[in-house]
């Protein structure tokens, strides 16, 4: 292995600085490394609290809300996680399922009982004490008929919630889930104050590491560190303004004259001029982001689906990710589980581009050629516009005529998304296959972005989550990969690293989180000011 392959290993998140001065010493390279390789980097500086930060961010939507509930982009998500709120658990910067709120949990045997302990001594931001009472309003808000939760459907196992003390919440599931304490970092569920049995989602109070002082939607928001946040090695600046940056060359733009110090989603092709910018640090993580594009299966033509296979084979996914991710990603397979997740089916034949398989399967539909919209906007994901129109050029060898449509990148989540027959979209993935694939393919999920219902992945969907034995699960997750793959309504065509910049000022743990981006989207928590 070359020293170059080990930098880029290293960059991504790959190998530990441990791990990348070992094998660089044993190339004899340790000597010619600099000195942000070598423990100069922003990873290896001291936190320090203090300064103001502005972070531009891709998402964001006048139609964005404080309620946790509906908000479905990437900029609620930074806004949310540890900034406003806090949850019962977290995916911390290593990876690893933690206790939040929580200071601790256990299950019964079997897994149909989960009790949680509460931390003592957690203050809202209107100094308001937390207890069970303000978590069991929190989570029955995504509960019942009347819930409008976008993920209401990760909750629906949850039969009763039981407060035996101020300091323990206690959930009995209608079925064992040995996973339930990760769906409960998701971040829709967040911690907010009771307020005559419901929570007080309209203020933006929490317990989180700033307060909300201004909240304008699509455009900014303005937070100041909580003096009394309960956690002390987190929460580091003094002030957060957060700006809504659609476009990706205005955000680039904002953050090389200096105007933010971090941005999410590079620019991909030009990323690795970007990192030679002085001052400048582009960093990624390898995780479960995956670009999609769903049909709508309940409106012809894609009720049919042999005319979904037809596009699946229509598409060269080594161009597209060649193109469009410049390396920082791979090949997907029409199923949303990565190689990082525990029951990943690495067996199922890789899908490659097929004009014949294409047009074999419009012919079982009954058609000799075939014409869509598909609608797209570079506020899907980067590219997403680039990703179109390779696509137009790859399905004409089928007989697939794609009409590509440029929607508008604002309002694209709400007027698109889930409206327009074929569209685009990006998901970061979730940690177990159970959360990924309950919040997105089964049966009556808010996001099932598809409106596609099987009624043998649901059955293997419902008995995998109650599986304790690891090799049945992994039996029932490989079926169900394949059963999207072959059936579902989704064309998978890559997986994307989470690739973001910051300004050389800003510092960091060596290892980030690769649940999403932006440090799982915590870095307003957990990220600091070097000087």
């Amino acid at each position: 292995m070359s020293l170059n392959q080990l930098e880029k290993l290293f960059n991504q998140g790959r190998i530990s600085r441990r791990e990348f001065l070992a094998k660089a010493s044993a190339l004899g390279a340790a000597t010619v490394l600099g000195p942000s390789l070598l423990g100069g980097s922003a990873q290896a500086a001291m936190p320090k609290r203090g300064g103001n930060v502005r972070i531009a961010l891709s998402g964001g939507s006048t139609a964005d809300t404080l309620d946790p509930s509906l908000s479905p982009d990437n900029y609620t998500m930074v806004m949310f996680l540890g900034a406003i709120h806090n949850y019962l658990t977290e995916i911390d910067h290593q990876g690893n399922l933690v206790g939040e709120v929580a200071e601790s949990f256990e299950a019964s045997p079997g897994a149909r009982t989960w009790t949680f302990r509460i931390r003592k001594g957690i203050e809202f931001h209107n100094g308001k004490t937390l207890t069970a009472t303000d978590v069991i309003s929190s989570i029955n808000y995504h509960r019942g008929e009347d819930s409008k939760s976008s993920q209401k459907i990760l909750v629906k196992p949850i039969v009763d919630i039981k407060a035996p003390d101020p300091y323990t919440v206690v959930f009995e599931l209608d079925a064992g889930n040995a996973d339930f304490p990760y769906l409960l970092s998701e971040r829709t569920f967040a911690i907010m104050p009771d307020k005559d049995g419901k929570p007080d989602w309209q203020s933006g109070i929490g317990v989180g590491a700033y307060k909300l002082q201004l909240f304008e939607p699509g455009v900014r928001t303005l937070l100041k560190r909580n003096p009394n946040y309960w956690k002390p090695n987190r929460g580091y600046f003094d002030e957060v303004e957060m700006l809504s940056i659609a476009d990706i060359n205005a955000r680039t733009t904002a953050l090389t004259s200096g105007q933010v110090q971090i941005m999410d989603r590079c620019e991909l092709k030009t990323a690795h001029l970007l990192g030679k910018r002085p001052g400048i640090r582009v960093e990624e993580v390898v995780g479960t982001q995956h670009y999609t594009l769903p049909m709508l299966t309940t409106i012809a033509p894609f009720d049919n689906n042999d005319v979904r296979l037809a596009l699946k084979y229509a598409i060269d996914r080594e161009e597209v990710v060649k193109t469009i991710l410049r390396g920082h990603g791979m090949v997907g397979n029409d199923h949303p589980i990565a190689p990082s997740n525990q029951y990943y089916a690495g067996d199922l034949p890789q899908r490659h581009y097929d004009p014949d398989k294409a047009k074999f399967h419009l012919q079982k539909a009954g058609l000799s050629n075939l014409k869509v919209n598909l609608s797209t906007s570079d506020a899907a994901f980067p590219g997403a516009e680039g990703t179109a129109i390779l696509y137009k050029e790859h399905a004409k060898a089928a007989g697939i005529d794609i009409n590509v449509i440029r929607e508008p990148k604002d309002g694209y989540w709400t007027n698109v998304w889930m409206k327009k027959p074929w569209s685009m979209c990006f998901w970061s993935g979730r940690p177990t296959e159970d959360w990924a694939l309950t919040m997105t393919y089964a049966e009556g999920a808010t996001w099932n972005d598809t409106f596609w219902q099987h009624d043998r992945f649901n059955k293997l969907l419902t008995e995998a989550r109650a599986e304790l034995d690891s090799q049945k699960r992994r039996e029932m997750y490989g079926e169900m990969q394949k059963i999207i793959k072959d059936e579902g309504g989704v064309v998978i065509p890559m997986f994307a690293n989470h690739v973001w910049a910051v300004s050389d000022k800003i510092g960091h743990t060596e290892k980030v989180a690769a649940n999403q981006t932006l440090d799982g989207n915590r870095c307003l928590e957990r990220w600091w000011f070097k000087s």
